[in-house]
């Protein structure tokens, strides 16, 4: 097997900001011409030479795991725009065997399975993390990008995020189970480090759901986030003082699933009747976005982006016994996430007990009342409550 290459080709940087990052698909995975490659190239060369370099030798690189060989033309680096993590489950047996040669072999089948079934150029994710606690770079120069800390390379694992986001995925399935003790260290030593290098937070850390339409990463495992942020803001000394309010899943459209779904509800119950919660950021919802956003007096985002004003303007506080849309859009998120609700829109008693759990699961008083804070937590978003074990 010829061995892999690091050392991307200028001829494939791409210079952007994070402004210019929400406009990636699924695999996004372009090249430059022309005059933008000679831009490219001056800016690389000159952040190349600026940037020193954190060794990470405890990530097992991909010719440490005899990955394919990938050309610098299937992939795309891009500078300045990492600004989250994205948490996945593999949807892989949940093995017993722990063992580092198993871990490799998981990294191939991975790369298999994404090249050849998938149509991808590489592996999906930047990094996978074993049942047994190994952690293996995925994609060609996730490695050397996250030892730069300037730079990552465009990844394929979440459709709309794939050029503002690191992707970690983690062996197993976690729908009822949660990952290895020795997993979870290992998740939480490898979200610290990127928080670290990137210059990003404990509260950027999503999972897939948030953003695309998938079971993944898991209900049992999702509801380990807010353990997993915690320790991550620990490890990187994060001060209470400095975690936000809230941080809203900012979904646009390339989204799809379970947070579009609520998203669509809310519209509906705010007058928008052209609008069907379909799970689909679709035409309708898009102008309904930007209209509301407008009356509003809000940003207006070209690609329907629902800012934490939108959400906050949209979303109404829920009392006992309320009924309609607005019920609907928390009962059929509550309801993806596992919990034992009907979408029926009347704000009954196991809605408010499903509302109770996840106040508790961000640290939340448990009253069952869907205040602007609580809506945050049920629709993926970050809230400070969560982080209540920080230092002042």
């Amino acid at each position: 097997m010829t061995p892999p290459q690091h050392g991307i080709s200028r001829r494939t940087v791409v210079r952007t900001g994070v402004g210019g990052a929400a406009v990636a698909g699924a695999a996004g995975l372009g090249l430059l011409a022309g005059a933008d490659a000679a831009l490219a190239d001056s800016s690389a060369t000159a952040a190349d030479a600026a940037a020193p370099t954190t060794k990470i030798p405890w990530i097992i690189d991909c010719a440490g795991w005899d990955a394919r060989f990938v050309p610098d033309s299937d992939l795309t680096i891009r500078y300045g725009t990492t600004r989250k993590i994205v948490v996945h489950h593999m949807a892989f047996p949940n093995v017993t065997d722990y063992s580092e040669e198993h871990a490799k072999q998981l990294a191939r089948d991975c790369q298999d399975l994404h090249m050849d079934h998938n149509g991808w150029a590489d592996t999906g994710q930047h990094f996978t993390v074993s049942r047994g606690g190994y952690v293996l770079e995925g994609r060609h120069e996730s490695l050397p990008s996250l030892e730069l800390g300037t730079q990552q390379v465009q990844g394929a694992h979440c459709v709309g995020e794939n050029t503002q986001s690191i992707g970690i995925e983690n062996e197993g399935t976690y729908i009822t189970e949660t990952p290895t003790v020795k997993q979870f260290a290992s998740l939480v030593r490898l979200c610290t480090t990127i928080c670290q290098q990137y210059g990003i937070h404990a509260w950027n850390i999503f999972g897939h759901w948030d953003w695309n339409n998938t079971d993944c990463p898991g209900i049992a495992f999702y509801r380990e986030f807010p353990t997993l942020r915690r320790e991550v803001a620990a490890a990187c000394g994060e001060r209470l003082a400095d975690v936000p309010a809230r941080t809203w899943p900012d979904i646009f459209t390339s989204s799809a699933g379970s947070t579009v779904t609520t998203l669509q509800y809310l519209l509906v119950a705010n007058g928008y009747d052209t609008v069907t919660p379909n799970a689909a950021f679709d035409a309708a919802t898009l102008a309904a976005v930007q209209d509301f956003q407008a009356k509003h007096g809000f940003e207006v985002a070209s690609d329907g982006t629902v800012t934490q004003p939108t959400w906050e303007a949209l979303a109404p506080r829920l009392l006992p016994h309320a009924t309609g849309d607005a019920v609907k859009a928390a009962q059929s998120i509550l309801a993806h996430k596992g919990y034992d609700v009907t979408v029926d829109g009347t704000y009954d008693g196991a809605t408010r007990q499903a509302v109770r759990q996840m106040q508790r699961l961000h640290g939340l008083p448990p009253n069952g009342l869907a205040d602007t804070t609580t809506w945050c937590a049920i629709l993926g978003g970050i809230v400070r409550q969560e982080f209540s074990n920080l230092h002042h």
